[in-house]
């Protein structure tokens, strides 16, 4: 048991709990519910996902690397993603949640699992012909990984899309591709990012009835529309600065109270911010960071391809995910409905987290056992 990882996992799953059961408290009241609904049900995908974490450790990622796992995978994730774009119920302009009794699965976060475990696999099977041509099976898996990402795009889910596409790109670089066709396609897709976006704000600078791109419109200048598309970013920061260095005291938020929008979930960290200050946003972005470090040590240190890809894209998961949560919160990026690493409520992040630190266990135990035998 690597403890470096485990530990800041279990606490950031208990700092979760809390923290969503005081966020989620007035506004499960007022919608008809009980205070401790969303408590109850995030208590259980924690124990879900520690039960998930304790199988990997078991199963030595044996398992999800062999070929009907993958082939079921992958069947699932097409039929879900087409299921939604007809059938899906849409909140907030989005369509992106399959009922399944008590869960609601969301495909563009079990995608993130997907990417991981399928890119790293075909990788790490073909990893002597990456330096001088891509095989067939290559291809055609990335041409599938393009599908689902039109597919989330198109829900819309913007940051849904952006996160998976970065996570597919990191793990796609790290395989062993040219280093100045790495840099040149990843300056393009941030300066083409940057430019999409200033020409949104430029176009749409008069309103516009679209969800999204309102939410690009509240990121230029949240007090133009503080009445109205722009009141999550504004009552964001009031949260911030009513929280200062110390916070207001846990339970004491004002802006839970109905002011601040999913305060369980996109906005947890504007309530964690507020009820426990600058102090102990910063002790939750610290555990977080010991993971994601682990995680990027464990890729460098890995003596097969397979372990380096699983551990670099799960650590640009957290890392990237944890940043667009954070950039929307305090006005750095704009809103994008991301939640924050085991904090945020939900099943579907809760459970393709424990899948993530099942698999970075089993590959560091088995670095542990291999350092070992060379001692010996």
């Amino acid at each position: 048991m690597d403890y470096y990882i485990f530990i800041p996992y279990i606490m950031l799953s208990v700092i979760g709990i809390i923290m969503v059961y005081s966020a989620s408290s007035n506004i499960a009241t007022q919608i008809g519910g009980t205070p401790t609904g969303y408590l109850i049900r995030q208590s259980m995908f924690v124990v879900i996902s520690l039960i998930i974490v304790l199988i990997c450790l078991c199963g030595q990622n044996l398992f999800v690397r062999k070929g009907a796992f993958l082939g079921l995978f992958c069947i699932a994730m097409a039929g879900g993603l087409i299921w939604l774009k007809f059938f899906g119920h849409s909140v907030n302009g989005a369509a992106g949640w399959i009922p399944l009794g008590p869960l609601h699965i969301q495909p563009a976060e079990t995608a993130k699992i997907y990417i991981i475990l399928v890119m790293s696999n075909i990788l790490a099977n073909h990893e002597n012909d990456l330096i001088h041509k891509i095989r067939k099976p290559v291809l055609v898996q990335s041409g599938f990984v393009f599908f689902m990402l039109c597919m989330i795009l198109i829900q819309p889910d913007l940051g849904g899309t952006i996160i998976n596409a970065l996570i597919f790109v990191v793990i796609i670089f790290a395989s062993g591709m040219n280093w100045k066709g790495a840099t040149l396609i990843s300056s393009s897709m941030i300066l083409g990012g940057w430019i999409v976006l200033k020409t949104a704000l430029f176009i749409f600078r008069n309103g516009s009835s679209n969800y999204q791109i309102q939410r690009i419109l509240a990121y230029g200048n949240p007090f133009k529309y503080e009445q109205g598309i722009g009141h999550q970013l504004v009552n964001s920061y009031y949260a911030l600065s009513n929280g200062g260095i110390f916070g207001v005291g846990l339970g004491n938020s004002i802006q839970k109270t109905g002011y601040l929008p999913e305060p369980n979930t996109d906005f947890i960290m504007s309530v964690i911010s507020e009820e426990l200050g600058l102090v102990g946003v910063l002790l939750i972005l610290f555990l977080l960071f010991i993971i994601i470090v682990k995680a990027f040590q464990m890729g460098i240190r890995a003596n097969n391809t397979y372990d380096a890809l699983v551990s670099y894209g799960v650590g640009t998961y957290l890392l990237v995910q944890s940043y667009f949560n954070i950039g929307g919160v305090i006005g750095l990026l704009p809103i994008t409905g991301v939640t924050f690493p085991f904090i945020s409520y939900g099943g579907s992040s809760m459970l393709t987290l424990a899948l993530c630190i099942g698999m970075l266990l089993v590959i560091s135990a088995k670095q542990k056992i291999q350092r070992k035998h060379k001692l010996k």
